[in-house]
């Protein structure tokens, strides 16, 4: 019993220190913004009705829905092509593949999105290509736009699709397939039926992953975007630096937080996310 409680005493001691910088870093800063959310410019609601009465809030909201939407499907979908590649290639080219996926990690976002936005102008090399081949007469418009800010999206978040899902896959036993295939089936039919759902927990996760990260993305939709795609990410940062509108700022990233955790919370109703993340 003694070497019990001395078990429990140390357990607390050991997670005192994290607990400690989570509240000094984590929680109280956010009831800061909480809090300024409801006493700025006057104390109360008001900065939140505007969620429901605000048009041009709206328009936002809907602009960042339909992009993180398109740009979760697309991430995933091609992701988990690269991700089955991987699954299913030599050990020295898996090995080369991951190299090439991490290292997007070791490059920065602003090198990446300005990469995009040489490739993606109008004398950009995609425009000159397709004007040299007689694809196009006029250069088309492929930047400081929804598309662009996309395409450079997808490519930010690919790397966090393919790992979960590519985690995934390689749990998963081929003799499951073999054995569907044994049983008269094609191979779509034992990808379809067998495959595919033994790797929903990693499509679940990168999905989660992607959406949640693309809620709060700034800087690539910022850039190529060229302040004619608006996301709640930009907004905010106008709110606090430009128009000093601090309560209206605050409770958009309230609203941004809160989201996230109700997505979380409706997605748990139906799935176990520890065990689509790996805690069990």
């Amino acid at each position: 019993m003694i070497g019990r409680s001395l078990n429990h005493g140390s357990y607390w001691v050991l997670i005192a220190p994290a607990v400690v910088l989570m509240v000094v870093f984590y929680v109280f800063p956010l009831l800061q913004v909480l809090w300024i959310s409801v006493t700025e410019p006057t104390f109360g609601f008001g900065n939140y009705e505007e969620l429901f009465t605000n048009s041009f809030l709206h328009r936002i909201w809907r602009t960042t829905a339909f992009i993180c939407g398109i740009t979760t499907a697309l991430t995933v979908v091609l992701g988990y092509v690269v991700a089955y590649a991987m699954a299913h290639v030599r050990e020295q080219q898996m090995t080369a593949m991951m190299f090439c996926i991490l290292l997007t990690f070791w490059l920065s976002v602003l090198i990446r999105a300005f990469a995009w936005v040489m490739l993606l102008r109008t004398e950009g090399m995609i425009n000159n290509a397709l004007m040299f081949i007689g694809a196009i007469d006029d250069p088309l418009r492929l930047s400081r736009n929804q598309f662009g800010v996309i395409v450079g999206m997808v490519h930010f978040m690919l790397p966090l699709a393919i790992l979960p899902i590519y985690a995934n896959l390689r749990g998963i036993s081929q003799s499951y397939v073999a054995a569907a295939r044994g049983l008269g089936g094609s191979g779509f039919q034992a990808f379809r039926m067998i495959y595919l759902p033994l790797s929903k927990p990693g499509i679940i996760a990168a999905t989660i992953l992607v959406f949640v990260f693309s809620l709060g993305f700034f800087i690539t939709p910022a850039i190529l975007g060229g302040g004619r795609v608006v996301m709640v990410s930009e907004y905010i940062r106008v709110a606090f630096e430009e128009t000093l509108l601090w309560g209206k700022a605050t409770m958009l990233s309230s609203t941004l937080l809160f989201g996230v955790f109700l997505l979380l919370a409706i997605v748990s109703r139906f799935v176990n996310l520890r065990r689509v993340f790996g805690a069990t």
